[in-house]
């Protein structure tokens, strides 16, 4: 086979191949098997001849025709971890004014629903790079098999790819988790296509996007979503549960740290923003335990969570619009 990515791999790399691909991975572009090489993955349909390089035991699958990312910089991007900067020290020093509530009570939830599923229970977790709230619980858990994935090579990922074309094969998982990942995708439901796609029936899911939340991956955010919004994104999943995540009061925290930001310009001044931010607005985020229930919150939450199943039906906009929780006319 001509191995165009060949230039991809570091200098010091060593022919390998991956030590075990999950049984449903396929080409993204044409959803084929892949064959294995050294350091690739090649699609087996001839007509299609799609080549992946692999970085350690991680293939790089990405649809190029489909996605912002590009094969080569995400390889050449990968560089030794370098030493903690003191900024990155004393940030650790200072409470965050993040706090994500339900995070992990919904993936115990979502865990034990997995457990009347199957005996192994089969798991996807899209852009899982940045560890999530309760994440750790399926990491954990030798009963069930995780499969992590992000748009970079992480320590967990097994898998690089775009959630716009997902390289499985159709309802492969009983589970997808995609934690604060829609509102960086150009098409989220194109996106929440592909998840549907890759469950089997009544398979599970589970979401977090942001709604009162400035922007925070600069050029790669794009959407922010109400309550009815998100539901909305998932209207062909049946709703088990879906509420506020992140309460007003942390909504009100990102405000102040952007009002402050839009007066800098230089780095070492929004970093002295996000340090003073921190330490007058950390107290709000303890507010949300006493609102993240209230009715008002679904109108003002910082972030929604939705878990559903998997239906062949599709909610009505009609339907969606009568499904209003909050306390505004």
């Amino acid at each position: 086979y001509p191995l165009t990515y060949k230039c991809f791999m570091p200098a010091n790399s060593v022919p390998r191949k991956i030590a075990k691909l999950p049984l449903s991975i396929c080409c993204p572009k044409c959803r084929s098997a892949l064959n294995q090489v050294p350091n690739f993955l090649i699609c087996a349909d001839h007509n299609c001849g799609a080549q992946y390089p692999i970085v350690g035991t991680c293939p790089i699958l990405i649809d190029e025709r489909k996605s912002v990312f590009r094969i080569k910089p995400i390889v050449d991007s990968l560089r030794p971890a370098g030493t903690i900067s003191t900024y990155s020290r004393l940030t650790r020093l200072i409470p965050p004014f993040s706090n994500n509530i339900k995070g992990r009570e919904n993936m115990l939830r979502l865990k034990k629903l997995l457990e009347f599923r199957s005996q192994k229970p089969h798991g996807l977790a899209l852009g899982s790079g940045d560890i999530g709230y309760g994440i750790e619980y399926f990491r954990n858990d030798k009963s069930l098999e995780l499969i992590e994935t992000d748009v970079k090579v992480g320590a967990h990922n097994r898998v690089v790819c775009d959630a716009h074309s997902i390289p499985f094969q159709d309802q492969s998982f009983d589970a997808v988790i995609i934690q604060a990942v829609l509102e960086h995708v150009c098409d989220p439901y194109a996106c929440v296509k592909e998840i549907h796609r890759v469950l089997k029936p009544e398979g599970l899911v589970y979401s977090e996007t942001p709604f009162m939340q400035q922007v925070h991956m600069g050029a790669h955010d794009f959407t922010r979503f109400t309550h009815l919004g998100h539901r909305r994104l998932f209207r062909q999943f049946e709703a088990i549960d879906d509420g506020a995540t992140c309460g007003p009061g942390m909504s009100l925290a990102w405000s102040v740290y952007h009002f402050l930001l839009s007066f800098t310009k230089s780095r070492n001044a929004r970093r002295f923003v996000y340090l003073l931010s921190s330490i007058m607005t950390f107290w709000l985020k303890y507010v949300d335990y006493f609102l993240i229930d209230k009715a008002g919150t679904l109108d003002g939450a910082s972030a929604f969570y939705f878990l559903g199943r998997r239906s062949e039906r599709v909610l009505q906009d009609t339907e969606v619009i009568g499904l209003y929780r909050g306390i505004l006319p």
